[in-house]
């Protein structure tokens, strides 16, 4: 919604714009009768954000913040095994970081799903019924 690379660092126009394409994308999809979304983004599950998603999507919206963790070993590899060339060590850096973060800020009623060593099927199963969408409610 507003990744650009390289961004320039301390864009301050980053989060007007990703709030700006996420009101256009979710008034395109609410138009043709699409009621729930589901939004990535590292930080999006702390409390700052909620205003984001209430001007976006209107002052009812439902958020829940689920957080996918994975230990340092495990987020070391996948980015290892992701990254090329130089920014390597940058994004271990950024991703320590984001993680001490994600720790002491995001709110207790944000669901953290364990990712380590788990297939992709079981951990979108377990985001899934942390929304409380059953098969029979995405049929309404």
């Amino acid at each position: 919604m507003g990744q650009v690379h390289p961004a320039p660092e301390g864009d301050p126009h980053r989060t007007e714009i990703v709030e700006s394409n996420l009101t256009a994308v979710w008034a395109n999809f609410a138009q043709r009768g699409y009621r729930r979304l589901i939004y990535t983004n590292t930080v999006s599950v702390l409390p700052e954000a909620t205003g984001m998603f209430e001007r976006a999507m209107g002052a009812g919206v439902r958020i829940i913040r689920v957080l996918l963790t994975a230990s340092d070993a495990t987020a070391r590899a996948r980015l290892v095994g992701r990254e090329l060339g130089s920014e390597l060590d940058q994004e271990l850096e950024g991703s320590v970081r984001k993680a001490r973060l994600l720790d002491q800020r995001a709110p207790s009623e944000a669901v953290r799903v364990v990712t380590d060593g788990r297939p992709v099927v079981d951990i979108a199963r377990e985001v899934v019924a942390a929304t409380g969408w059953t098969q029979a409610s995405l049929r309404s």
